[in-house]
């Protein structure tokens, strides 16, 4: 079994920056894509920013430019690196991989993590 945590949320006030950290552990042979996505309330979740095993990444319009996404193969972390944050930015950040584990080395496992609350005031 695999566990994504995340950590990092909390309350900042518009203009200011967040890191997010996500580590996965368990049974893992490997992870492809690693990424991040929020919900705000009363919307549906969307894609923040995604990273590949070699590093390739993709965001979101509403963030590009003021979000950094990144991994640490060794340590099967991602972060999310969050400057210029803005009111809209307030949601439920989610963490989630494609893992494939010990059991399953051929297949991936979608998995969440149970997300952390960014909160931007004004």
């Amino acid at each position: 079994q695999v566990h994504l945590v995340e950590s990092g949320g909390g309350l900042v006030q518009a203009g200011g920056s967040l890191r997010l950290s996500c580590a996965a552990s368990g049974s893992i042979f490997s992870i492809n894509a690693m990424g991040w996505y929020r919900q705000a309330p009363g919307k549906q979740r969307e894609l923040v920013a995604a990273i590949t095993s070699g590093g390739s990444t993709n965001y979101a319009d509403s963030v590009k430019g003021r979000f950094t996404i990144s991994r640490d193969n060794a340590k099967n972390t991602v972060y999310l690196q969050m400057n210029s944050l803005k009111p809209d930015d307030t949601a439920v950040y989610y963490c989630n991989a494609d893992v494939f584990t010990t059991q399953t080395p051929y297949f991936g496992m979608d998995t969440w993590g149970k997300g952390t609350l960014v909160t931007v005031s004004s």
